[in-house]
């Protein structure tokens, strides 16, 4: 039986500019590409783990507006059930994109904004791009529970004591003003990961070498895949290493949801 996975989370219309090199400030630079992708955070992690093979269910807010639909292409394409409700004006997120892959978000929440709890239980996963009593009510009710704590913010005791498996980069791991008590996946972009208990290393993996295109949603990848691999009762180590497979997967192509890789690819890249 496939895992089952609801994500509550943000979903956004992505409008990416590749440019040679990010600009400074007051520095105007000309694009060389532009596109228009789907994305948000909450439903890069839908997509990815559903082209996982997980089962997954989606719940999150789109405007009445034309973006709408472009936004829950890539939701609709994977094949996970779609729960949202329309206010407001879609999510979207301004990306700017360089030749290395390296890039510069800016995210406008629109309708994330209103996202409210479906107090769904079971596997649940969360974002912090919707409200945080949202998140709360999701942690309350869930079996297991993972929040990926991005973008970094401070979040009360309560809320952490009941995470199981908490996934940060360096900086949001920095933002929490206290220590959290469950399982932590840090990830260290091109040096990999490391899965910490108690504050202590308990698993690192470092991600198979590949040529940066777009970073965008190699942390989504990175975090559904995690979810996903330990659901499926793998042994941690391999699950952090297919965690890290797929991020880097995802950092080699260009956009947030074309991106993200299926298992086959995943199993490709670690048996080279």
């Amino acid at each position: 039986m496939p895992p089952r996975l609801t994500v509550v989370g943000s979903v956004n219309l992505d409008l990416v500019a590749g440019v040679e090199h990010l600009p400074r400030a007051g520095e105007t630079v000309s694009g060389v590409a532009f596109e228009r992708v789907p994305g948000g955070k909450g439903a890069n992690q839908a997509v990815a783990a559903a082209r996982l093979g997980a089962e997954v269910v989606f719940h999150g807010a789109v405007g009445v507006d034309g973006f709408a639909a472009e936004a829950l292409a890539g939701l609709r394409e994977a094949g996970v059930e779609i729960h949202v409700e329309r206010v407001g004006q879609t999510g979207v997120a301004l990306i700017l994109v360089d030749r290395s892959g390296e890039n510069q978000i800016v995210v406008v929440p629109g309708a994330n904004a209103a996202v409210e709890s479906a107090r769904a239980g079971g596997n649940v996963l969360c974002q912090l791009e919707i409200p945080l009593e949202t998140v709360e009510a999701e942690a309350s009710a869930a079996a297991f529970f993972c929040l990926n704590a991005a973008p970094a913010r401070g979040l009360p005791p309560d809320l952490l004591e009941r995470v199981d498996l908490l996934v940060v980069n360096r900086y949001e791991l920095e933002a929490l003003e206290h220590e959290p008590r469950g399982l932590v996946a840090l990830t260290l972009g091109a040096e990999g990961a490391v899965l910490l208990e108690g504050g202590e290393e308990v698993a690192r993996a470092a991600p198979p070498a590949v040529e940066a295109v777009d970073g965008t949603a190699a942390g989504d990848a990175f975090t559904a895949c995690l979810v996903v691999s330990l659901l499926e009762r793998r042994p941690r180590e391999e699950a952090l290493r297919r965690a890290c497979a797929a991020g880097a997967l995802a950092a080699s192509r260009f956009g947030a949801q074309p991106s993200l890789p299926t298992a086959a690819e995943i199993d490709a890249i670690l048996a080279r």
